[in-house]
């Protein structure tokens, strides 16, 4: 009998995907949920399962091809897997498995599978060391770290001999995720009126807060407090006072959202993703750390799934932790605000009229002016700065 392999339905922001790794060849014995192929969106790297045991009996689309949702990728054969499966083994049988055992190609990861495609390693020559010889992502990237020293080594010699006249360039196409960044950006700067105001704000209250619970937070939730809580908790509140700011332009109707999906900016290599905590008015700070690391970890490691991709009212970036002082966030379309928080770093203020040291961060709140004005934005800011500087208010929403 004959199973198609069909991509994945994708959702309706998604027009198609690109074909990024075949783990399988024409030919090979595969089992079921065993992943296939890779295909990458503009969101998100899908890992696509065989649906049963059999053989691969021909692939339909190439690495680099586009193919839409539904889209048959290849064919198994699931009656050559039972034509092919050995019989009940003797003692011979049983070492000529563990022979063949010991030849064949070591496990891998999946997350050991992209970086090997990404860096271009193979994977198979490497000697694991997870649990029983699976072939982790760091083992990869050590392979692919050695391989560029002894490239760069290699090839010192050419680079640097100016004689040759040679200044080297690397011609690297965009990565679709790259190249729809780039996309969503052009279109923002071009269909919003983007206007940026600033603030500061005192972080010492919040970092005394911080240090006198951290620990006891830790222990009791299991997750380490940090600043982003206290932010998207002063977010909701300021987006509850200023409805505009949580809303969105659809053709010419303004959609004021009754609901609080704050999206949260995550860099990786591949690129700056926003994967959305929802519900945040209704989350603990303790849930809404843990989500926030849970996406980290997942979008480092391209498993972040569409739904968590998809939607968002309002979205904080934190540029602070490259060191940025100050910047100017872009709209996140079709959201209608973003905050970017910036590097925390002493400063002399004045206070009751002296100067004293205080730490200090810069806050930005980027906007579209068609829908928010002036007023509304600075008065957003400034409900932030408020809820940062005295944390009190946050729990008595005052």
């Amino acid at each position: 009998m004959t199973v198609e392999l069909k991509v994945p339905a994708l959702p309706e922001s998604v027009s198609d995907a690109t074909i990024v790794t075949w783990h399988k060849k024409a030919g090979d014995a595969i089992r079921r949920d065993e992943t296939l192929v890779d295909l990458e969106t503009d969101k998100v790297v899908l890992e696509v399962p065989a649906p049963s045991d059999g053989v691969l009996k021909e692939i339909l689309k190439q690495t680099g091809e586009t193919v839409l949702g539904h889209e048959v990728l290849a064919l198994i054969d699931t009656v050559a897997k039972a034509a092919a499966a050995p019989e009940k083994a003797a003692p011979a049988a049983a070492e000529n498995t563990q022979t063949a055992s010991a030849d064949s190609k070591p496990a891998l990861s999946p997350s050991a599978r992209r970086a090997a495609s990404e860096h271009a390693v193979d994977a198979h020559q490497l000697s694991g060391s997870g649990r029983d010889g699976r072939v982790t992502k760091q083992d990869v990237e050590a392979a692919a770290i050695a391989k560029e020293t002894k490239a760069a080594a290699q090839s010192a010699p050419d680079v640097l001999d100016s004689s040759e006249g040679e200044r080297p360039e690397k011609r690297v196409p965009m990565t679709r995720l790259r190249a729809r960044i780039a996309e969503r950006l052009l279109d923002a700067q071009r269909s919003a009126a983007i206007l940026t105001t600033f603030n500061e704000v005192n972080m010492k209250p919040v970092m005394d807060l911080r240090k006198k619970y951290k620990d006891i937070f830790e222990k009791n939730h299991g997750a380490r407090l940090g600043f982003m809580s206290f932010f998207a908790k002063a977010a909701v509140e300021a987006l509850k006072r200023f409805p505009a700011v949580n809303a969105s332009l659809d053709s010419n109707d303004i959609v004021y959202h009754g609901f609080f999906d704050i999206g949260v900016a995550v860099s990786t290599e591949r690129g700056l993703v926003v994967p959305i905590l929802r519900d945040v008015d209704q989350l603990s700070m303790a849930a809404i750390e843990s989500g926030i690391v849970s996406f980290a970890n997942k979008a480092r490691n391209n498993q972040l799934s569409m739904e968590e991709m998809s939607g968002g009212t309002f979205t904080i970036t934190n540029g602070g932790i490259f060191g940025s002082l100050l910047s100017t966030p872009i709209l996140n379309p079709p959201q209608s605000a973003i905050l970017g928080l910036h590097k925390i770093e002493d400063r002399a203020v004045v206070e009751n009229g002296e100067i004293v040291i205080r730490p200090m961060m810069y806050l930005a709140l980027s906007y579209d002016h068609r829908i928010i004005d002036g007023r509304e934005s600075v008065q957003f800011l400034a409900t932030i700065k408020d809820m940062i500087e005295d944390p009190a208010r946050l729990l008595l929403e005052v």
